[in-house]
């Protein structure tokens, strides 16, 4: 029995994060506790207008609907026209997710992706965007664009990933280069889905509430042509509204495709609770709760940058995000214990790609007690 269950299931890597446990124990050693900078999960609390929304939708004795409530996909489709300029999205070309991370994993399979075909994916990426073409049997290949692939792989791309704002790195494609990637898609016949859950938080020349520009939508008009063929937009509400524990998500886009997964997820039962569909109706109304914790990170932000720099760090790109992608010009594992013997942990840039060796990611969802324990460390003698 033993020997034929093992014959089941399929071969994962094991989970990244099980490296850390030695690294987090010496940071548990210091004296002051651990100053966990390594994973993305807010920790300020939800804000209350969505708790109440919770709780008012909470006598939810029927099945919810797989594609959403009515007024659950008017106000998606009234928050990307109002922050994302992309007017006139039909709602019934949006769908809320159980997050955003299981749409990244799943829509490879719900796309019919099959071995063969190859799913590109950012050169440094969410290590979920292989897991997904794994899922489906297909090919995983990191590319930041479809020149650099060889004429037999290009031929079989099927998928192409976008992540902008990028996880880890923070860098952001601009008008120009995400048209670039919907036309080479497009030439192949092959789907963008863009991962833009960071796009509330854009930094410097992306910083809306300091006279920036708005991160752009792979279904803003200026990118798509006005045609959303091909095209899915994935965003969570996880970071702008600190719901990780709702698992509110959604994603727009080609109606074709749009129908497809909705059916498919009918099928699979992968629904979002009622209640949840309420919170994020009411998130998605209301964009004073979204300033107020980009403010809060904004602060962190400033702190920690020339804390950083003063431990002898660089800050590549971190354009936009929760991130800060920084390097000492030694092997990422050099860097995580030399920080770990401070007491601080970070996230290993290894577990992002090869393309990540040498780079840590500094995370800015910590408590501000927390992030200020960190700059002192930091920035104390050696």
């Amino acid at each position: 029995m033993t020997s034929a269950l093992r014959s089941f299931g399929l071969s994962l890597p094991d989970y990244p994060w099980e490296a850390m446990a030695p690294y987090l124990a010496r940071a548990a050693a210091h004296p002051g506790g651990v100053a966990n900078l390594s994973i993305g999960t807010p920790v300020d609390p939800t804000p209350v207008l969505l708790q109440d929304a919770l709780r008012a939708a909470a006598n939810a004795p029927g099945y919810p609907t797989v594609h959403g409530t009515p007024a659950l996909r008017e106000a998606i489709a009234g928050w990307f026209e109002r922050r994302r300029g992309v007017p006139g999205l039909d709602p019934q070309h949006v769908m809320p997710t159980v997050g955003s991370k299981e749409l990244v994993a799943w829509l490879p399979f719900l796309l019919g992706l099959k071995a063969g075909d190859v799913v590109v994916r950012p050169t440094v990426a969410y290590p979920t965007y292989d897991i997904g073409a794994t899922f489906a049997g297909a090919e995983q290949v990191a590319a930041d664009d479809l020149d650099e692939l060889d004429a037999d792989t290009r031929a079989r791309v099927r998928l192409v990933w976008v992540n902008s704002p990028a996880n880890p790195t923070g860098s952001v494609r601009d008008i120009p280069s995400l048209r670039h990637i919907v036309s080479q898609a497009r030439e192949i016949g092959a789907v963008v889905a863009s991962d833009e859950c960071y796009a509330e938080l854009g930094w410097g020349q992306w910083d809306v509430q300091r006279g920036g520009t708005p991160v752009p939508s792979i279904l803003d008009p200026q990118v798509s042509g006005g045609s959303h063929d091909g095209l899915l937009a994935v965003y969570s509400l996880s970071k702008q509204s600190n719901v990780a524990g709702y698992r509110a998500a959604f994603v727009a886009g080609d109606p074709a495709l749009m129908a497809s997964l909705v059916n498919s997820r009918k099928h699979a039962g992968m629904i979002v609770p009622y209640p949840v569909q309420e919170a994020m109706r009411v998130a998605l109304g209301d964009d004073s709760h979204v300033v107020a914790q980009k403010d809060l990170y904004r602060g962190r932000r400033q702190r920690m940058v020339p804390a950083l720099e003063r431990f002898g760090l660089t800050i590549h790109e971190s354009k936009a995000g929760l991130y800060l992608w920084a390097t000492a010009g030694e092997a990422t594992w050099d860097t995580v214990g030399r920080l770990a013997d401070r007491g601080i942990v970070v996230g290993p840039g290894v577990f992002y790609g090869d393309a990540g060796n040498g780079f840590i990611r500094v995370a800015l969802t910590a408590t501000d007690e927390r992030i200020d324990t960190a700059v002192a460390r930091l920035t104390e003698g050696p």
